[in-house]
């Protein structure tokens, strides 16, 4: 059954079919529910992208995100989708790798469903090659792109983003002033987020004259394999590296690196300090609790969702929007 069908049956026009399927004020309650009662008797269900199309809108929201098995972006996902479900937007989340033409597939799938917007979940979409960005930018030539935790200049992309360069700097210069001076900062990927948590760590013990770049460390293997990353920090210790301090990438890491101590015997915090990132649940189910930057995802994701919904209404915003993050202390700390 078409509207054409209810239009006849009901005695009433197309247009005034459209009026009740789109939810306009224009029709009579008793229009209204001639119609309902036409679609209802014969089980009628709109086509939804028919009604986008009439509407101007799928209000459909399309999300990306690397890998929705790691627990910030997971966490990140729940309070999107939660978001958008309250504003009345659908949502369909692709899972795209870490792979540049998989992002593009995925990007591209995104854009032929006539999706309202994009939201790129994490920082890894951000490319240093203005090439392999080429995909985002096309892609806000037809939909606002909003990126959590990432940020490009380009219109019609809206980055919202924590301050993860001055985050670990401050957490670098708390446990310096504590008294720890050989630290490593442990990482799993070079992604625009972990590239800025970086260059806060350097520049911190820059400050204090006692950067070596021996004490930046990459863990290559699987982000759910905590002995593996435990592993890595034995092998590291076997070649001869000696610190008494770890600030890691994530809280992930930095079980690892509370593993890595138990095996090796070491006391947490008198031999070795460690400092997590997120803010996760697992700060509590360390021995001592995990000492971690709380990056205030939750907020974050709040304020992108108003910012979505302000550029859906035509308002003028501001493309990028840093927030402040907090230093949470527990017991892996001095």
């Amino acid at each position: 059954m078409t509207i054409y069908d209810i239009s006849e049956k009901a005695g009433v026009s197309i247009a005034t079919v459209s009026r009740v399927l789109n939810g306009s004020n224009n029709v009579s309650e008793k229009t209204k529910r001639k119609v309902l009662d036409v679609m209802n008797q014969y089980g009628y269900t709109p086509n939804a992208f028919a009604r986008g199309l009439g509407l101007n809108t799928m209000k459909t929201i399309g999300l990306m995100c690397a890998d929705s098995s790691d627990l910030y972006m997971a966490k990140a996902i729940y309070f999107v989708e939660q978001l958008l479900r309250a504003n009345g937007y659908d949502s369909i989340l692709c899972c795209t790798g870490y792979n540049l033409d998989n992002m593009k597939k995925s990007m591209n799938l995104l854009i032929s469903k006539k999706v309202d917007a994009i939201i790129l979940i994490g920082s890894t979409y951000i490319s240093e090659k203005d090439e392999d960005n080429k995909y985002i930018t096309d892609a806000a030539l037809q939909v606002p792109v909003m990126m959590l935790n990432g940020t490009l200049s380009a219109p019609n992309v809206y980055g919202i983003l924590s301050d993860d360069y001055t985050a670990i700097y401050n957490a670098t210069l708390y446990l310096l002033d504590s008294g720890v001076k050989d630290i490593l900062y442990f990482h799993d990927s070079y992604s625009f987020s972990s590239k800025r948590k970086m260059a806060g760590y350097r520049a911190a013990m820059e400050s204090h004259g006692v950067f070596k770049s021996k004490y930046i460390q990459y863990y290559p293997g699987s982000h759910e394999d905590i002995p593996a990353m435990a592993k890595h920090l034995t092998k590291l210790t076997r070649q001869g590296l000696t610190f008494q301090g770890i600030i890691t990438a994530n809280d992930t890491l930095a079980m690892g690196a509370a593993k890595y101590a138990r095996t090796a015997g070491l006391c947490i915090p008198a031999d070795l300090s460690i400092i997590g990132y997120n803010n996760s649940l697992l700060t509590s189910i360390c021995e001592p609790e995990l000492t971690s930057i709380d990056n205030k995802l939750e907020t974050l994701c709040g304020h992108l969702i108003q910012t979505l919904m302000d550029v859906l209404g035509g308002k003028d915003m501001p493309k990028e929007t840093i927030f402040a993050t907090e230093l949470v202390k527990r017991g892996t700390s001095k």
